[in-house]
Protein backbone atom coordinates (compact mmCIF):
# COMPACT_ATOMS: atom_id res chain seq x y z
CA UNK A 1 0.00 0.00 0.00
CA UNK A 2 1.99 3.61 -0.92
CA UNK A 3 1.67 6.19 1.60
CA UNK A 4 3.07 9.14 1.72
CA UNK A 5 2.54 10.58 5.33
CA UNK A 6 3.86 14.51 5.90
CA UNK A 7 4.24 16.01 9.73
CA UNK A 8 5.66 18.82 10.88
CA UNK A 9 3.07 21.43 10.41
CA UNK A 10 1.66 23.72 12.87
CA UNK A 11 1.54 27.43 14.09
CA UNK A 12 4.28 29.08 13.95
CA UNK A 13 4.80 33.15 14.52
CA UNK A 14 6.11 35.74 11.67
CA UNK A 15 10.24 34.76 11.05
CA UNK A 16 9.42 31.39 12.78
CA UNK A 17 11.08 28.00 11.54
CA UNK A 18 9.30 24.77 10.75
CA UNK A 19 10.76 21.39 9.25
CA UNK A 20 8.13 19.32 7.29
CA UNK A 21 9.30 15.52 6.88
CA UNK A 22 7.09 12.90 4.39
CA UNK A 23 8.04 9.58 4.74
CA UNK A 24 6.87 7.01 1.90
CA UNK A 25 6.27 3.64 2.36
CA UNK A 26 5.27 1.22 -0.43
CA UNK A 27 7.21 1.92 -3.44
CA UNK A 28 10.38 2.32 -4.14
CA UNK A 29 11.81 5.87 -3.15
CA UNK A 30 14.91 6.23 -4.47
CA UNK A 31 13.38 5.90 -8.19
CA UNK A 32 11.32 9.01 -7.13
CA UNK A 33 11.58 13.09 -7.84
CA UNK A 34 9.36 14.63 -4.62
CA UNK A 35 8.28 17.57 -5.00
CA UNK A 36 6.37 19.83 -2.25
CA UNK A 37 3.24 21.80 -3.49
CA UNK A 38 1.17 24.21 -1.27
CA UNK A 39 -2.22 25.01 -0.93
CA UNK A 40 -3.86 28.40 0.76
CA UNK A 41 -7.37 29.16 1.56
CA UNK A 42 -9.30 29.50 -1.78
CA UNK A 43 -6.47 29.06 -3.95
CA UNK A 44 -5.13 26.82 -6.31
CA UNK A 45 -2.73 24.28 -5.28
CA UNK A 46 0.87 25.56 -6.48
CA UNK A 47 4.13 24.15 -6.51
CA UNK A 48 6.68 24.87 -4.08
CA UNK A 49 10.26 22.74 -4.40
CA UNK A 50 11.36 20.01 -5.94
CA UNK A 51 14.38 17.43 -5.62
CA UNK A 52 15.49 14.77 -7.94
CA UNK A 53 15.59 11.22 -7.01
CA UNK A 54 18.64 11.18 -6.07
CA UNK A 55 19.21 14.07 -4.49
CA UNK A 56 21.55 16.34 -6.80
CA UNK A 57 19.20 18.42 -7.86
CA UNK A 58 16.97 21.00 -6.36
CA UNK A 59 14.53 23.18 -7.73
CA UNK A 60 12.38 26.33 -6.17
CA UNK A 61 9.89 28.58 -7.31
CA UNK A 62 11.50 32.33 -6.89
CA UNK A 63 10.06 33.41 -3.83
CA UNK A 64 10.79 30.35 -1.79
CA UNK A 65 14.27 30.43 -2.47
CA UNK A 66 16.92 31.73 0.22
CA UNK A 67 13.97 30.27 2.72
CA UNK A 68 13.22 27.16 2.03
CA UNK A 69 15.34 24.28 1.50
CA UNK A 70 14.38 20.63 0.28
CA UNK A 71 16.20 17.63 1.04
CA UNK A 72 15.87 13.79 1.44
CA UNK A 73 17.36 10.65 2.85
CA UNK A 74 16.83 7.68 0.61
CA UNK A 75 18.10 5.29 3.47
CA UNK A 76 14.80 6.59 5.74
CA UNK A 77 12.46 7.17 2.56
CA UNK A 78 12.19 10.78 3.72
CA UNK A 79 11.91 14.02 2.26
CA UNK A 80 12.45 16.88 4.01
CA UNK A 81 11.32 20.79 3.73
CA UNK A 82 12.83 23.46 6.08
CA UNK A 83 10.91 26.59 5.84
CA UNK A 84 12.70 29.47 7.19
CA UNK A 85 11.39 33.50 7.44
CA UNK A 86 8.18 31.99 7.34
CA UNK A 87 5.49 35.02 7.06
CA UNK A 88 1.11 34.80 7.03
CA UNK A 89 1.86 34.40 3.22
CA UNK A 90 3.16 31.23 3.86
CA UNK A 91 -0.11 29.65 5.83
CA UNK A 92 -1.73 26.77 3.48
CA UNK A 93 -2.12 22.88 3.80
CA UNK A 94 1.47 21.57 2.29
CA UNK A 95 1.50 18.58 0.34
CA UNK A 96 4.06 15.54 -0.75
CA UNK A 97 4.13 14.31 -3.71
CA UNK A 98 5.78 11.87 -5.33
CA UNK A 99 6.58 11.51 -8.95
CA UNK A 100 8.22 8.40 -10.65
CA UNK A 101 11.42 8.60 -13.25
CA UNK A 102 10.84 5.46 -14.66
CA UNK A 103 7.07 5.17 -14.68
CA UNK A 104 4.01 7.58 -14.90
CA UNK A 105 3.15 6.41 -11.50
CA UNK A 106 2.74 9.68 -9.07
CA UNK A 107 1.52 9.88 -5.57
CA UNK A 108 -0.21 12.63 -3.19
CA UNK A 109 -0.02 12.96 0.97
CA UNK A 110 -3.16 13.89 3.08
CA UNK A 111 -1.10 17.05 3.75
CA UNK A 112 -0.12 19.07 6.60
CA UNK A 113 -1.42 22.38 8.12
CA UNK A 114 1.09 25.05 8.62
CA UNK A 115 -0.14 28.21 9.85
CA UNK A 116 1.65 31.30 10.37
CA UNK A 117 0.31 34.15 12.77
CA UNK A 118 1.38 35.98 15.54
Amino acid sequence: QVQLVESGGGLVQPGGSLRLSCTASGFTFSYYAMNWYRQAPGKEREYVAGISARGDSTNYIPSMKGRFTISRDNAKNTVYLQMNSLNPGDTAVYYCHARSIVSNDQYWGQGTQVTVSS
